[in-house]
């Protein structure tokens, strides 16, 4: 017997799941990555936008943590509409976010005191059907907490995505209990392409994803965001050379 559905079946399994969830077609609409290699391994054929997405630096240094922030708001501008950023350090640089797409009069930067009150905030704003996306930086994401903010997502059909960031190595060590999150993903920064002049080429990331629901996991390697917001895979990939490094598929944990 064959060991993978036809995808007609799955697609009718998600289907029917779907509607025993309660989920609407509104809340189920994707954001796709325009990459068929990494949208391919996505369930929805993207990132579900009645949903939490999870972010997190591929080490516990700047650089990642940076790349992390890029690619959240790669997506986020994607998205459309205004977007509610939370934070409890104002330390984003505008101009950086606005270079992966993410124009300053698109933002609303809420600067929030502490931890709860900022999942407080990212919460309320989850719940507002007229944004695009609502971003915030956590160091910590309970099961409790990230449940609460799943279903604020898919009751008004917004994108949330979470950036993991902390301080110290307890809290990094926080990232790999569960949540609820619909994706998990991991950010790591690469050498930049080799340019034949002077000067430094576009930036390389390594996308971990590390969970999917109903999904697999993989990990690509791709250029980093430009000014639309737009992942591309490196010209080397993408004309099939050097193709077994990217979209490897693994076990969902």
């Amino acid at each position: 017997m064959s060991t993978s559905a036809p995808r007609s079946v799955v697609s009718e399994l998600r289907t029917r799941i779907a509607r025993l969830e309660g989920r609407t077609a509104q809340q189920r609409a994707v954001l796709p990555f325009g990459v068929a290699t990494i949208d391919r391994v996505l369930p929805e054929g993207g990132l579900l936008r009645g949903a939490l997405h999870e972010v997190a630096g591929g080490g516990n240094g700047a650089v990642d943590g940076a790349a992390a922030a890029l690619f959240a708001a790669g997506v986020a501008a994607r998205s459309g509409g205004k977007v509610l950023w939370c934070v409890t350090r104002p330390d984003l640089f505008a101009p950086a976010l606005a270079q992966a797409g993410l124009a300053s009069g698109r933002v609303v930067y809420v600067e929030c005191g502490d931890e709860k009150s900022l999942l407080a905030c990212f919460e309320e704003g989850l719940r507002h059907p007229g944004l695009g996306a609502v971003v915030a930086e956590v160091s910590r994401l309970s099961m409790t907490a990230s449940r609460r903010l799943q279903l604020a997502a898919e009751a008004s059909g917004t994108l949330g995505l979470a950036i993991r960031r902390w301080r110290r190595q307890t809290e990094a060590a926080n990232f790999g209990m569960p949540t609820a999150a619909t994706t998990r993903w991991r950010v790591s920064a690469l050498p930049s392409a080799p340019l034949p002049v002077p000067g430094v080429g576009r930036p390389r990331w390594l996308l971990d994803l590390i969970r999917s629901r109903a999904g697999e996991c993989a990990d690509f390697v791709v250029e980093a965001c430009d000014d639309q917001g737009r992942l591309a895979l490196p010209s080397n990939l993408a004309d099939g050379q050097g193709g077994k490094d990217v979209g490897r598929r693994r076990a969902s944990a």
